[in-house]
């Protein structure tokens, strides 16, 4: 056991573990968890450095107020430090990000200012901005500071050299959200390892740098605008709405030899193989890196070792579809087995409805022709977004009440290349006189959104549009106000 003199010099030294179970044979698969950093994430080695290294320039004075606009991991990180060196911390973020993310900063003693989920990564940058000119806080710049990128260089990529000390490093992958993992660790690989290639990973509903589109930049070089390519997606803290400067350097660069582009499902299934099948617990980013490595794997040479970035805990997405899978109460299996034995045992156990799947339709008809035939074909239909988390809570309660319905997710990624997607929202416009998502139909009739599928169950309205279809909705009531994303239940005392 060693003995520190603070938290913050358990930083980094996280350990290099290989896959057994879920990789192939013919390639070593190796993860670098750092999940294993005090505040469970990579980020904690830049939130270290950046302050530090603002004590040092001056930049930061004694008692000032730090500020940063964060999807959750940076603002932990420079909660944890901020405590440990007697420095308050503010932090904006986007109401959408995980509520087990705010709960945590503010534990740690940071105040969260949260902005609209509609302005996403640039409004919380732009409030960070406004907040720091009126109060004089200091910005740590996580986006643009070189500092992110060469405590990477210096301490994550040294890590991994002296692991693989006398061996060969064939891939390294990993997501990118500031830029500064992907840039730190690429710069220095490439400088010992030259024959090593870079792998950068993102969502393929929010392909920013596999685009080639350049991120449009005021006259300071920041982010004034979303990426054009920039769509909602499932891995938060990857791909903001706009490429960071540190991530457009490391390209222009020429540190990166491949985009790999991962379905949000393929990320949600490799987390939770990677719980079940090789006890490591961590986040939907890590599962899309794996999913990411096991197509390089494909193509690799035998013996080649393949390292993946794995930047944070699952606990940091228990309110988030990753764990929709996941009942409070016991299944069948487990009410079998509590009933095989006579003590402490439940006479009754409420189950769980199981989730229902949705259907991507991704035909290329014309639109009007093709969504008044969707309607013609199923009783029920939700037009959605993937990963929408209003279209998650009819979901929701579209499951709990076992309801048959259709699921035509329009930002997927067949409707993406098809451009179907596009034409099915501007036909849903047109019929509706309102293009939001979701829509819902029942028999061809429009019932509305989210809230208004809620609120025709709450007034019965949705009992007689059922009944009209034969579908008899269960007896019991439904707190359907439960189904909506957990930032609005805390909305109000934000």
């Amino acid at each position: 056991m060693a003995r520190f003199n603070n938290i913050l010099e358990t930083i980094g030294g996280t350990p290099l573990v290989r896959l057994n179970k879920l990789g192939p044979d013919h390639v070593n698969i190796y993860l670098k968890l750092e999940y294993f950093n005090p505040m469970a994430s990579v980020k904690d080695r830049m939130a270290q450095a950046i302050i530090e290294q603002a004590e040092k320039t001056g930049a930061l004075q004694p008692g000032q107020t730090v500020i940063e606009a964060t999807s959750g991991n940076t603002g932990i990180g420079l909660a944890m430090v901020c405590a440990q060196k007697g420095y308050p911390l503010v932090v904006t973020m986007a109401e959408s990000a995980s509520v087990e993310r705010r709960k945590l900063l503010r534990f740690l003693g940071a105040r969260v200012v949260l902005t609209p989920a509609a302005d996403k990564g640039t409004g919380m940058l732009h409030k960070a901005d406004e907040l720091a000119k009126e109060h004089g806080y200091f910005q740590p710049g996580q986006f643009e500071n070189e500092v992110n990128a060469e405590v990477h260089s210096r301490t994550t990529a040294r890590e991994i050299l002296d692991d693989f000390d006398g061996e060969n490093i064939d891939y390294w992958l990993s997501g990118f959200g500031t830029g500064g993992t992907l840039k730190g660790v690429a710069a220095t690989l490439k400088q010992e390892r030259p024959k090593v290639k870079i792998v950068a990973v993102e969502p393929d509903n929010a392909q920013l740098l596999g685009s080639s589109i350049r991120q449009k930049r005021d006259e300071k070089g920041e982010p004034n605008a979303s990426h054009p390519n920039f769509q909602p997606h499932l891995m938060q803290g990857w791909s903001p709405d706009f490429i960071s400067g540190l991530a457009e350097r490391a390209v222009d660069a020429g540190l990166i030899d491949q985009i790999v582009a991962v379905d949000g499902n393929d990320a949600l299934q490799m987390s939770r193989s990677l719980a079940s099948e090789e006890g490591v617990f961590a986040g939907i980013t890590s599962g899309a890196t794996l999913a990411a490595a096991l197509k390089i794997a494909e193509q690799a040479e035998v013996g080649s070792n393949i390292v993946c970035m794995i930047p944070d805990t699952g606990e940091r997405y228990l309110s988030t579809p990753l764990f929709e899978h996941i009942q409070d109460d016991m299944n069948e299996e487990e009410v079998a087995l509590s009933e095989s034995t006579p003590l402490c045992r439940f006479t009754e156990q409420t189950k769980a409805a199981p989730l229902v799947s949705h259907i991507d339709d991704s035909d290329d008809l014309e639109a009007d022709t093709e969504l008044d035939q969707i309607l013609k074909n199923d009783a029920v239909v939700m037009f959605a977004l993937e990963w929408c988390e209003f279209s998650w809570a009819a979901r929701k309660l579209f499951a709990a009440l076992d309801i048959p319905y259709r699921s035509v997710d329009i930002d997927n990624r067949a409707n993406q290349d098809s451009g179907m997607g596009k034409r099915l929202r501007k036909a849903l416009g047109r019929k509706t006189g309102n293009p939001t998502i979701p829509k819902i139909f029942i028999d061809q009739q429009l019932i509305g959104g989210n809230t208004d599928l809620f609120t025709a169950y709450e007034n019965g309205d949705l009992h007689k549009h059922l009944g009209k279809i034969g579908v008899n909705l269960p007896n019991r009531i439904i707190d359907v106000q439960e189904f909506l994303p957990g930032w609005i239940h805390s909305r109000k005392s934000a």
